[in-house]
């Protein structure tokens, strides 16, 4: 990645749309918290906030943008469906209300991705057909995935008119870089979005990782989310603590060399924090 990238700097979808390099997550973010913590995220710059019908914090989440002052075209804002109804139909009025609680009814959500593959094929299917139908109502600009292995993806073919999807959101750090599914995305254009970038600050006393921010006189954590953008991913930090949120953002003033890429990428594959992809099922 460039250095001249900025916190305006944007991956363009295979809708034409642009998603900003960095994201503002808020799984786990309570209700109470949510529209204080999204608005401190987009006053010191983040463009991009990240939901979902599983967080229970939508509402707060659509709150925050009105609060916010901001024309709703400069803020891009994702949500996640979770589960499906019983028919195309039914499933087409959960996606819906996504659009409802965060835009209202007049609203549409930039992009509308499928929260886990593992809900099952009929399911999927389902939840695709309806989001097809909101994309060509304009209700959602961009649709994709998350949680899908390469296996998911190409079992779409059968039944999509939208394909491939536009994002596919994966758990990516160094010790989880899940280089098979990122490889098959990036060659069939799908731009990959990091979540748990941070490890959950689980890695923050690991020498490596501490070596690679002392040289650059970064914190741990602000490596770790342009380890994700020096990789081509868009990650999605969280935190609500407004210190961490701003400094989080504080990464397009340095970009890691060859060799600090080398070390990181050379961490141990560990067990997934949440979920790492099987790129062989279609179940």
């Amino acid at each position: 990645m460039p250095s001249s990238l900025t916190i305006g700097s944007t991956l363009k979808l295979n809708t034409g749309a642009h998603l900003p390099i960095l994201g503002f997550g808020v799984w786990d973010s309570p209700q109470n918290l949510t529209v204080k913590s999204c608005l401190e995220a987009l006053k010191v710059g983040y463009q991009h906030i990240d939901t979902a019908q599983g967080y229970s914090n939508e509402k707060e989440v659509g709150e925050a943008v009105k609060q916010s002052g901001k024309a709703r075209k400069d803020i891009y804002v994702t949500s996640k469906i979770w589960e499906a109804g019983s028919d195309v139909d039914s499933t087409y009025e959960r996606c819906a209300g996504s659009v409802k609680k965060i835009a209202g009814d007049d609203g549409f959500l930039d992009l509308m991705l499928i929260h886990n593959a593992a809900v099952g094929a009929e399911p999927r299917k389902n939840m695709w057909l309806a989001m097809e139908k909101l994309h060509a109502e304009g209700k959602f600009k961009s649709i994709g995935v998350s949680n899908y292995g390469i296996g998911h993806i190409e079992d779409m073919k059968s039944y999509a008119k939208v394909w491939p999807p536009a994002v596919n959101q994966l758990e990516l750090h160094p010790w989880l870089q899940q280089r098979e599914i990122v490889e098959y995305c990036h060659k069939n254009g799908i731009v990959v979005e990091a979540y748990c970038p941070l490890v959950r600050n689980q890695k923050a006393d690991d020498p490596t990782l501490n070596e690679v921010a002392k040289k650059h006189g970064k914190t741990t954590a602000q490596v770790l989310v342009r380890y994700c953008i020096d990789k081509g991913w868009s990650p999605l930090p969280k935190s609500d603590n407004p210190g961490r949120i701003a400094q989080n953002a504080v990464v397009f003033d340095f970009q890691l060399g060859k060799e600090d890429l080398e070390k990181l990428d050379a961490m141990p594959q560990e067990t997934p924090l949440v979920l790492a992809v099987d790129n062989k099922s279609t179940a």
